[in-house]
């Protein structure tokens, strides 16, 4: 495994991250889809043995589950200095007041639980799950800083919105004095480009590395386009219908990944991924792997280099889609997935 700097530190990761959302007791929040501790540690310490050293959670996946089962295993398997944890707050881990967000008593009170869960006394990369529109930017910039200058977390990360709220995020650190966001964890793959436009740009004049979620299109670049969706695309109510909503373009897409996988003699998979390391701001994609295969896929794709004729045929057929990286209320989402041709909320 060849190790690569997150963004513009001097932090070494995997250029293959594993999601551990896919780890977590299925009573705890996704029963159909997620593997319970006896079934998640192999596979983590499959990763680490591959020279994976790179591991994204989150408090809200499974309410917590994942932390604790990726903390263990992380424990048991790994030395901590090796490993490069990173987990995000801001979605509700609890009904009532101040059970969400991105105030100061959040922040504070949320990665005390996180470190608990994980086993851990500081966090390497500590990411707000989206923004909060409820609290102003300057209090949650501001408790992050403090965070990192008390020890408890290394660097700090963003994930999805608008380029022009991290630029001015971005911007508020800067002029305070205050630690920065050293990585955006955006959607993009190539079924999702939009963040071609003015996110991914804004990354790389900024020094920002990007991993990428959902770098499969929830497993469509894994398959024929007439194969059966996977459990997690089938009981998403509708999200990754929303997500890719342009058949006829993504048909395309997805039947040249098929052909370049072929004529090569590798999986989709492998091209899909590969395709991503094409565009230097991506640092690593995440992996969401409940198979040993899915792993070996991943680090597989790291010896695939695509020429430029590949990467043409790869993009060509991409049509303008919604942009969803912003999204902060479900108002707001529902709204946009009412436009959506053929969608309904009942879907």
């Amino acid at each position: 495994m060849e190790y690569v700097k997150l963004g513009a530190t001097g932090l070494d990761v995997s250029p293959i991250a594993i999601g551990a959302m896919t780890y977590g007791e299925p009573d705890r929040g996704h029963p159909v889809w997620s593997l319970p501790e006896e079934q998640s540690r192999p596979l983590i310490k499959h990763a680490l043995e591959q020279g994976i050293n790179f591991f994204d959670t989150a408090n809200l996946y499974s309410y917590g589950s994942s932390e604790e089962i990726l903390g263990r295993a992380l424990r048991d398997f790994a030395n901590r200095d090796d490993v490069v944890i990173a987990t995000k707050l801001r979605h509700p881990m609890r009904s009532g007041p101040n059970g969400k967000g991105l105030s100061r008593k959040a922040i504070m009170t949320e990665i005390d639980h996180s470190l608990r869960r994980l086993g851990t006394d500081y966090v390497d990369l500590y990411q707000i799950h989206r923004n909060d529109p409820s609290t102003p930017l300057e209090e949650t910039l501001e408790a992050l800083h403090d965070l990192v200058k008390a020890g408890k977390v290394r660097y700090l990360g963003a994930s999805s919105m608008h380029a022009w709220e991290f630029s001015k995020a971005l911007h508020t650190q800067r002029a305070n004095g205050w630690a920065r966001f050293v990585s955006m964890q955006d959607h993009y793959n190539l079924l999702a480009r939009e963040e071609e436009r003015e996110m991914l740009p804004l990354c790389a004049d900024e020094g920002v590395g990007t991993i990428v979620w959902s770098p499969l299109a929830r497993g469509r670049l894994a398959r024929a386009w007439d194969d059966t969706a996977t459990p997690r695309s089938q009981t998403d109510g509708g999200y990754a219908d929303m997500l890719y909503s342009t058949p006829d373009s993504d048909r395309q897409i997805i039947d040249a990944v098929g052909a370049v996988a072929e004529v090569r003699g590798v999986s989709r998979a492998q091209v899909a991924l590969a395709w991503l390391r094409t565009n230097p701001v991506v640092t690593a994609p995440l992996v969401g792997a409940n198979t040993t295969r899915h792993i070996d896929e991943g680090v597989a794709s790291l010896d695939v280099e695509l020429t430029a004729e590949e990467i043409t045929q790869l993009e060509r057929p991409y049509t303008p889609r919604y942009d969803l990286q912003g999204i902060s209320s479900d108002a707001e989402l529902q709204r946009i997935m009412a436009r959506i041709p053929g969608y309904t909320t009942a879907s």
